[in-house]
């Protein structure tokens, strides 16, 4: 039977207390407001423009009272509207995590804005890029578009035109990107359409199966069925609490994937972090297809992916077979010469191997700061680390699948917590206790948060 939990226990959320926890996050609500007279004026006067008063919903995630209205960003700081100076640990949830606006890829745009910014076809930057992302990424035939999101929706579309399959399996949690045929959960043991999914009217279970993060005996039952196209990963789960790979796993899909004829699609999106050419590379991984987003032009929106040179060549038979009509994939402004400019700026100057072992040392200074001020105050959480990419759990113990990672999420306490450190002077992501540290991160930057946060929980387990 399960255990009840006795009144004291149920009063706090994650070893806080709820009544410090509300006193906290009423205040630091208030203390934000205070301190942005020109932010909230300004959203007076013209929030009205957009839908839900933001330029996109999601917006709306952020915890802080307000929306917070950046004047200009550089290196690993952001300014306000009202001149308050933040320590950027959110750095774009990943779009700018080798920091805003590097100086190699500023130049780029200054200068192929001067020769135009869109025109349907090649420039000489697009040849140079091609041989950077296989530099960078290892052996695959690159397709160029502006989100990731894109580009899975594409890598699914070849994926299931050259196996004839019509499922993804993906892995129970939540999968970073929109794709609609991700937009599943696993609920007691079925796959089922994950709620809030905006407009939802097709059963998308049709297309889509479920299966636990680091369940390999899953994955082989789910594949033994023999109609799914394709996995579909990130290498570490990212948008949920963090969620490793066990020893073992990654392997495990690709063996699987090869035993039942599906592909192993792997988006590197988030995981760039891990270090030079992303966790596929630093941990000899093997897809069929690589997806790279947000990052790879240093913020510019472009994503790549790529397919082995097998697969491209079955994807080119298939294409030239296949009637005429629209493919569905494509945009008119992907792969434009701004995009290449950009990404040549980054592989060539901005995502080397002197950057990603910068961040890696502040990475591990963050970590262990963090690590540090919880073990002080007996706090039941923990930190992850991957690369540059770190997170504190309100949970005591690593997580091994996407429902301990639900189980983990404390929306209230996180909430708090954020609008604790942004007051703090240090911003870090809108979901899940992320932070990342980029090259230009410095080491008064890192400490200055890590004193903020034990300045909190002073507060918190007092």
């Amino acid at each position: 039977m399960p255990q009840r939990q006795t009144p004291a226990a149920a009063n706090r959320i994650a070893g806080v207390a709820r009544d410090r926890l509300e006193k906290l996050a009423a205040r630091e609500a208030k203390r934000f407001a205070a301190a942005r007279p020109r932010t909230r004026a300004a959203l007076a006067a013209g929030a009205g423009a957009f839908v839900d008063a933001v330029p996109m919903h999601w917006m709306k995630d952020w915890p802080m009272p307000f929306p917070m209205l950046v004047a200009g960003a550089e290196g690993a700081t952001i300014t306000d509207i009202d001149g308050i100076e933040i320590d950027d640990f959110c750095l774009g949830d990943t779009g700018s995590m080798f920091g805003h606006s590097p100086e190699p890829v500023a130049r780029a745009i200054r200068r192929q804005a001067r020769l135009g910014l869109t025109y349907m076809l090649p420039s000489p930057a697009a040849l140079e890029a091609g041989r950077l992302l296989t530099a960078t990424f290892g052996d695959f035939r690159w397709q160029v578009a502006t989100t990731a999101t894109d580009a899975n929706r594409f890598a699914l579309r070849v994926a299931r035109a050259v196996t004839g399959r019509p499922k993804v399996l993906v892995f129970n949690g939540c999968y970073h990107g929109t794709v609609d045929d991700t937009m599943v959960a696993l609920v007691d043991g079925q796959t089922v359409n994950r709620p809030g999914l905006l407009g939802q009217f097709a059963d998308l279970t049709a297309g889509a199966v479920a299966v636990e993060f680091n369940d390999l005996a899953g994955v082989a039952a789910a594949l033994a069925q023999g109609d799914v196209a394709a996995i579909l990963t990130e290498p570490v789960m990212t948008n949920s609490c963090m969620v490793l790979p066990d020893a073992g796993f990654h392997a495990g899909l690709r063996r699987l994937a090869t035993q039942h004829g599906a592909l192993l699609i792997i988006d590197e999106t988030h995981t760039l972090s891990s270090g030079h050419g992303g966790y596929t590379k630093v941990h000899d991984l093997d897809p069929d297809i690589l997806v790279v987003g947000k990052c790879v032009a240093g913020g510019m929106p472009t994503a790549v992916w790529g397919l082995r040179p097998e697969l491209a060549d079955r994807y080119v038979a298939v294409n030239a077979n296949r009637a005429s009509g629209h493919s569905g994939m494509g945009t008119t402004l992907s792969a434009n010469p701004m995009q290449f400019a950009c990404l040549v700026a980054t592989l060539a100057e901005v995502m080397t191997q002197d950057n990603h072992a910068r961040m890696e040392v502040g990475a591990s200074r963050l970590a262990a700061g963090l690590s540090r001020v919880i073990k002080a105050h007996r706090a039941p959480w923990h930190v992850v680390r991957v690369g540059a990419r770190v997170e504190f759990i309100c949970a005591p113990s690593p997580l091994r699948n996407g429902t301990e990672a639900a189980a983990a999420h404390q929306p209230q306490l996180e909430a708090a917590l954020h609008v604790a450190l942004l007051n703090r002077g240090c911003l870090i992501a809108p979901f899940h206790n992320m932070m990342l540290v980029s090259p230009a991160t410095r080491k008064r930057q890192i400490d200055r948060l890590v004193a903020a946060f034990d300045e909190v929980l002073t507060e918190l387990f007092a």
